[in-house]
């Protein structure tokens, strides 16, 4: 998995390539963790993320509560497999998916 981040002030877009599971989603969350203080619009774009598994939707989770505290958050360009995972999970509902 590759994680590239790109911050303007207070907007943060991270955008995640490779498979979400549970040997890199404690990267992702790490990686999250160190970077979300002061934001208040996170952007999550999946356009290159193959899988998903439930760590993956765990850490999509925690950031969604996060920044439903202090900002927005959204998610980009998800891929037919990922978008599915979402809809079986009920994360389409829980998530906003652009």
């Amino acid at each position: 998995m590759t994680i590239n981040k790109e911050q303007n002030g207070s907007q943060l877009t991270v955008a995640i390539e490779g498979r979400l599971d549970t040997t890199t989603a404690p990267e992702l969350e790490q990686e999250l963790k160190d970077s979300l203080s002061g934001v208040t619009e996170l952007t999550i774009d999946l356009g290159k993320l193959d899988y998903i598994s439930s760590a993956g939707l765990r850490v999509l989770l925690w950031a969604q509560k996060t920044m439903n505290q202090q900002g927005s958050m959204k998610v980009t360009n998800v891929q037919e497999v990922v978008s599915e995972v979402f809809e079986v999970t009920g994360f389409a509902d829980i998530l906003t998916i652009e």
